[in-house]
């Protein structure tokens, strides 16, 4: 019954900017650590940012500097904020979230993924 449900890609520019969206919905007790992954055509889906229940976060070395991962807990939503984008950061984005449901059951959740495409 638990969804994970992206919004916020799409086609862009070179340097241009999106911000992505991921609203967890359902019997929900309390969400743990979520992250952004991401899936190029032809490779293995990697980690792009992480965080926590408590608010810290980790960064892939190549999204560093640019990508800002965030969470409104009262939303169970995480966004992640893309700047200065590279056509290398051309994939399908999938978001992620560690929670417990409300029957205590612990589990791993994914996101349908949204496409992000940065071409001139």
């Amino acid at each position: 019954q638990v969804q994970l449900v992206e919004s916020g890609g799409g086609l862009v520019q070179p340097g241009g900017s999106l911000r992505l969206s991921c609203a967890a919905s359902g019997s929900i007790l309390r969400i743990n650590d979520m992250g952004w992954y991401r899936q190029a055509p032809g490779e293995q889906r990697e980690l792009v940012a992480v965080i926590t229940g408590g608010g810290s976060t980790n960064y892939a070395d190549s999204v560093k500097g640019r990508f800002t991962i965030s969470r409104d807990n009262a939303k169970n939503t995480v966004y992640l904020q893309m700047n200065s984008l590279k056509p290398e950061d051309t994939a399908v984005y999938y978001c992620n979230a560690d929670l417990v449901s409300r029957f205590f059951r612990r589990d791993v959740y994914w996101g349908q993924g949204t496409q992000v495409t940065v071409s001139s």
